[in-house]
């Protein structure tokens, strides 16, 4: 990880955008198949599916537009990821090493 991700402390700066699909994995639903976990992209409000899931769409969201953070959309959860350098956050503007995360 890149100390202080520039990427996730500007992802606290600024209102969340409206999730396109809030009832699923935009690409899942299209198809009809299923997913395990959802993740929301905080620069457009593309919803994809976890790298858990099959068809992992939110990583293929993020190589095919390099749009940086995601954040979990299940509920409860509050964690962020930044693809670009391989960050976590839990907290606003804190940043965490993957190794330290559990």
């Amino acid at each position: 990880m890149k100390e202080g991700c520039p990427h996730l402390a500007e992802s606290y700066r600024f209102a969340e955008p409206k999730p396109k699909t809030p009832q699923g994995c935009e690409e899942c639903l299209a198809t009809g198949d299923q997913w395990v976990h959802l993740r929301l992209c905080l620069t457009c409000g593309h919803v994809g599916c976890c790298d858990d899931s099959k068809n992992k769409h939110a990583t293929k969201h993020f190589r095919s537009v390099q749009h940086p953070v995601i954040r979990s959309f299940e509920p409860g959860e509050t964690w962020r990821w930044c693809f670009a350098d391989s960050a976590v956050a839990d907290l606003p503007g804190v940043a965490v090493p993957v190794s330290a995360h559990p």
